[in-house]
């Protein structure tokens, strides 16, 4: 009951709100294309492969097209993943701005992290499903392709909400001295850092009040699909489809830096209620924003490899889990000593990445190619020239979690050595003062 009298109080209020707009100099386009998978593909996100029958939502890739006419061209991308990797995606990139004329520096693609999709990496004790894998590179590119077929004239509005209950910082601080992961967490000490329930909400319409697309980001791991054992964009992604039939246009969410957060006291639907709810709130508030620039930077960022004490390493991943996992102990602790087995000649060697910052108006988007520390994300914010600035993680990349220097000394799942943690110490400092340095550059008008 309650959501249809929301849902009525916020589509007049929307109207109202956008009818009084002044029109904004933008077109945009928006397109969604289902990512198609099958029950015998391994399913991403355990230590071991997962499996699932059915779905529970369709899994996407969705994109928004930005043009300021004469100007500059922007494209974001949500896409129903794990994560993706540069490999994958700048292949894409490029048959972007081929077709349609954007960028690649233009061009964001991230994940939503969902915990409940077919495989898209190579991480812990499985690889990358190589079928769904060139699906998911064509549904982006396709998506794309039509949302700029679709650009009309839009108007934007943006409003920063809150919403607080549905996740915290997932590090606790355990009485033995080391960091939760999985287990018993009964004699929790308390969190190690910060929680974010910053939820941005970014909402273009047609010159009519039409809702044509509305971006959102928050903070907490996309784990938790409504039903078990199936696949689904997961309690974010459901919420998003929800939105979709109760208002219409497009919703597509952003993950924030969520790389120490999780939801641990929350079903996933009722998560999925909350961020609807907040969505909801937030977009009925939403205020006009100038667009007068529209534009981006993208540039490469190179970190090493970290170097680590093998005995050390598997010391801390053998106490860990012969005391909070079991039975099951014995085949996590292989999986870890596997990834750092073949990470080892690697260390202390060179990669590559991206880093990407995009304007409109005076809102600023800051792509992180990593499963980013909350804390980081909260100080990259801080330091930001522009007051509102929404991060979004697992973007154009994913070089796995990126904690702050604090959390490497506190030790725990996310900085074990593996492929899913393996940057050097203070890499995720110099991220923010890269990712501040291309804000700087974008506080400069004129920009185009």
């Amino acid at each position: 009951m309650w959501r249809t009298a929301f849902t009525w109080t916020l589509a007049c209020t929307t109207m109202v709100a956008w009818a009084a707009a002044e029109e904004a100099p933008l077109r945009v386009g928006t397109a969604a294309v289902e990512l198609e998978a099958e029950d015998d593909m391994v399913i991403a996100g355990g230590i071991h492969p997962g499996r699932a029958q059915g779905e529970e939502g369709r899994l996407r890739a969705a994109a928004v097209v930005i043009e300021k006419p004469g100007a500059s061209k922007v494209a974001l991308v949500s896409c129903d993943v794990l994560m993706l990797t540069r490999d994958q995606l700048d292949p894409v990139a490029a048959e972007i701005e081929e077709r349609c004329g954007i960028p690649a520096a233009h061009v964001l693609i991230a994940a939503t992290h969902t915990h409940h999709a077919p495989s898209t990496v190579r991480v812990h004790g499985y690889d990358r499903d190589e079928t769904f894998s060139g699906r998911v590179v064509r549904a982006v590119v396709e998506a794309v392709v039509e949302a700029d077929a679709r650009l009309a004239d839009a108007t934007f509005r943006f409003a920063m909400g809150r919403e607080e209950t549905v996740g915290q910082n997932s590090r606790l601080l355990l009485a033995d001295g080391t960091v939760y992961w999985v287990g018993s967490r009964d004699d929790a000490v308390g969190p190690t850092g910060p929680f974010d329930p910053d939820l941005p909400v970014l909402a273009f319409a047609d010159p009519r009040g039409r809702p044509l697309a509305t971006l959102f980001g928050h903070s907490t791991h996309t784990i938790g699909s409504l039903r078990g054992g199936v696949r689904s964009p997961a309690f974010y992604g459901m919420a998003a489809l929800r939105m979709e039939e109760e208002h219409g246009g497009s919703f597509l969410f952003f993950q924030g830096a969520s790389g120490s957060t999780h939801r641990l006291d929350v079903s996933a639907a009722e998560a999925a209620d909350r961020i609807a709810a907040a969505v909801g709130a937030t977009l009925a508030r939403a205020e006009p924003r100038g667009a007068d620039v529209l534009a981006a930077r993208k540039r490469p960022f190179t970190f090493r490899v970290r170097t680590f004490d093998e005995e050390a390493e598997e010391r801390a991943v053998r106490d860990y889990c012969t005391r909070r996992l079991g039975a099951g102990a014995e085949a996590v602790i292989e999986v870890f000593r596997n990834m750092r087995a073949e990470l080892a000649p690697e260390q202390g060697r060179e990669r590559t990445t991206w880093l990407q910052a995009i304007r409109i108006g005076d809102v600023a988007i800051v792509g992180i190619p990593a499963e980013f520390f909350t804390s980081l994300g909260v100080e990259l914010k801080r330091r930001s020239p522009f007051a509102d600035t929404v991060v979004v993680e697992l973007a154009n990349d994913w070089i796995g979690y990126l904690p702050d220097r604090e959390a490497h000394g506190l030790g725990g799942y996310q900085v074990w050595t593996g492929f899913h943690s393996y940057a050097e110490p203070g890499t995720g400092e110099r991220v923010v003062d890269e990712a501040v340095r291309l804000l700087d550059e974008l506080a400069e008008p004129p920009l185009h």
